[in-house]
């Protein structure tokens, strides 16, 4: 169950989300488990810490609207 979770939170940001952010955004899930989703931006994003709170509230946001099961969207370094 969490593999096919972690697949959908994949497909769901890679299709449907990252694409309206602009070019070259990317973001890699690290981990999907007990409704926490685990994510790490590209270093180059790393120097814009109020950009990365806008994205991550927006990302989230719309995986809870998307896939139910998605409490939360967490950065790890």
């Amino acid at each position: 169950m969490t593999s096919d979770l972690r697949e959908r939170v994949e497909q769901t940001l890679r299709q449907e989300l990252l694409p309206g952010l602009g070019e070259g955004m990317d973001i890699e899930v690290v981990d999907v488990s007990n409704g926490v989703v685990q994510v790490r931006f590209p270093a180059a994003c790393t120097h814009c810490p109020g950009s990365i709170l806008t994205i991550v509230t927006l990302l989230e946001d719309e995986l809870r609207k998307k896939i139910p099961e998605v409490e939360v969207l967490e950065v790890v370094a």
